[in-house]
């Protein structure tokens, strides 16, 4: 009898640690799956920013001008402003519906309230007779069927035209997640179109590429070329000449040369990293060879692009 209380308290002990154990594990598996989860698509504010900073300064051509820091929440998109010296940019889905016109530097010249609802705007582009094209179609697991494009004028930003469209190769919403390619995070304004480039969230490592009319409407968008783009594209820019695309991805770009659009559409990519930029999700030309760049963390910067 004198043993038995002895063997009861090796026995909690003994509980007492497998459960210690048990809850470990499961703690490490928690933190596993979250890190897992994380990494989808890459960290998105996370790493280790003083490498960053270092890999960036290392990039020849890039050079970080100013901050969006307090100005620009999640900047997502860049696009030109009012005057030769001041752009446009935007805060993504879950942010206000308001275009803010920043200086070269990243410092706030005004606020524009649009008369629209920002479920995800990713996209913003400008045509040559001063109608701006929000691109209200972020669609992360392609589930959305509310797709669509804003039309408006910043001499009277409550007046909203809607271009709604529909991809004309989704029957699933969503597909399968390899099949997971109608997000699109990037367009512009081309010759009285509105085009699209998908960010591929599937297995293709491709962005497709669709146009739909630059006026009001409900349409079926046309496919109209696929690119071979290794990785996701959340931004595009036409040069001034009209000779030069540039498909802005996390961390890189993709440059596409040709004498006219068609054949822009027809290039083979020329990717550039920009390693340690941060989440690159804006772009737009300041002139033929430079790029006003953002990310989401806040960041701004010039890049000089390569012949």
């Amino acid at each position: 009898m004198r043993f038995i209380p002895f063997l009861s308290v090796v026995a909690a002990l003994f509980f007492t640690a497998s459960c210690s154990e048990a809850q470990s594990d499961k703690s490490k598996s928690s933190k596993t799956k979250t890190a897992k989860s994380a990494g989808k698509d890459g960290p998105k504010k996370g790493g280790d920013r003083r490498k960053d900073k270092a890999a960036a300064a290392a990039i020849t051509g890039l050079e970080r001008v100013g901050s969006l820091k307090g100005v620009v929440p999640e900047s997502s998109g860049l696009a030109p402003g009012s005057t030769s010296q001041s752009y446009y940019s935007f805060g993504d889905g879950g942010n206000s519906p308001i275009l803010y016109e920043i200086s070269e530097t990243g410092k706030l010249v005004r606020s524009i309230d649009i008369g629209a609802q920002n479920n995800d705007w990713e996209s913003l582009s400008r045509d040559t007779e001063g109608n701006y094209y929000i691109g209200n179609c972020g669609n992360n697991e392609s589930t959305r069927r509310n797709l669509s494009i804003y039309r408006v004028r910043l001499d009277n930003p409550q007046q909203v035209g809607l271009i709604n469209f529909s991809y004309p190769d989704q029957t699933e919403f969503p597909p399968s997640k390899k099949e997971r390619n109608f997000d699109c995070e990037a367009s512009l304004w081309q010759g009285g179109n509105v085009w699209l480039f998908t960010k591929d969230r599937g297995q293709s490592s491709t962005s497709n590429v669709y146009a739909v009319p630059d006026h009001p409407g409900t349409y079926t968008a046309k496919k109209v070329a696929s690119l071979a783009i290794p990785g996701q594209v959340t931004d595009a820019a036409l040069r001034p000449d009209g000779q030069r695309l540039v498909l802005l991805g996390r961390g890189e770009l993709f440059i596409l040369d040709g004498a006219s659009w068609a054949d822009i559409l027809k290039a083979k990519p020329r990717q550039v990293s920009l390693e340690g930029a941060g989440q690159t999700e804006g772009a737009v030309f300041k002139d033929n060879n430079t790029l006003l760049i953002s990310t989401e963390q806040g960041e701004l910067y010039e890049y000089t692009l390569p012949n």
